[in-house]
């Protein structure tokens, strides 16, 4: 009896051992499922915060277009009010200095363009440029000092043309007031595109960072999954060491009791199989209450 006592006792002890080791195990486990449960739920939240801000930039990217398509129905109408200056300027030129058109019968061949007080004055800074880096030497600087001269001439000549005829200079400032409208047109397309573009890569990247933080809260939710099922396994694994552990102290309180002749106090017997009756039930015991239990000998 005395040798089948101190083997029950040694039991005793080792399922002790082992319970206190479950328990610990599972609070570990519960505490790793907390830590995932606070990640997953902290990275679901940027997620929903990250999913408006994409929805923000593909609005602004739309309004944005928008925009550009506007812009570019204005310019449209600015060019085509620059080639209607540009054919006044034209008439008003007269056919002298009309712009060039195809010569009859002559398929790519072209009249050649009157000149004008743009063209002649590049002529005549072109040959000014050769002159200064001694090009012409001989009798041909002597040719190149007249060109130079009749250019100017002709210069004179047009620029005189010019100002005596009013509806030359009308014509010449609805062309400069209309390409300059096309230029501010342009400018504001440029500038919408360029915002559109912004907004688009900004969108891109937003999106991205969704599906990166999309992917650690899913990591977590695993994690969360796995520490709950270890969790809830080593709390079976504790049970089952409660339950042996009663049962083997229900043996020793029985031994005691026949070897002093009286049983055990009844108000604990019956305390302990309170609490285990709550366990077994599925009731939650608190950890003064499992202490208490696992304590009994």
């Amino acid at each position: 009896m005395t040798d089948f006592k101190e083997q029950l006792e040694d039991r005793r002890k080792v399922v002790d051992g082992k319970a206190t080791e479950y328990r610990t195990t599972r609070d570990e486990w519960n505490g790793k499922t907390k830590t995932h449960t606070t990640t997953r739920n902290e990275l679901n939240a940027e997620v929903r915060e990250l999913i408006v801000q994409v929805r923000e930039q593909r609005e602004i990217r739309e309004q944005m277009n928008e925009i550009v398509r506007e812009k570019k129905s204005a310019r449209s109408t600015a060019s085509d009010a620059v080639k209607a200056a540009k054919l006044s300027l034209d008439n008003a030129k007269g056919p002298q200095q009309a712009a060039p058109v195809r010569e009859p019968g002559r398929k790519g061949k072209w009249e050649k363009r009157p000149p004008t007080v743009h063209s002649l004055k590049k002529d005549l800074s072109r040959l000014e440029t050769e002159f200064e880096q001694g090009k012409h030497t001989g009798n041909n600087e002597t040719k190149v000092m007249k060109r130079m001269k009749e250019i100017n001439a002709e210069i004179l000549k047009l620029k005189k043309f010019d100002d005596s005829n009013g509806d030359l200079k009308d014509a010449r400032a609805l062309v400069h007031e209309a390409m300059a409208q096309q230029e501010i047109a342009h400018d504001e397309v440029q500038k919408a595109a360029t915002a559109a573009q912004e907004a688009h890569e900004l969108m891109l990247q937003w999106n991205e960072e969704v599906d990166r933080q999309r992917e650690l809260a899913e990591a977590a939710h695993r994690g969360l999954r796995t520490s709950k099922k270890e969790a809830d396994k080593a709390h079976r694994f504790y049970i089952v060491s409660l339950r042996c552990l009663h049962s083997i102290q229900d043996m020793l309180r029985a031994m005691r009791g026949a070897s002093a002749g009286a049983g055990q106090k009844p108000s604990a017997r019956v305390e302990v199989q309170d609490l285990m009756g709550k366990l077994m039930s599925g009731q939650t015991l608190t950890t003064e209450e499992l202490m208490q239990l696992q304590s009994f000998d």
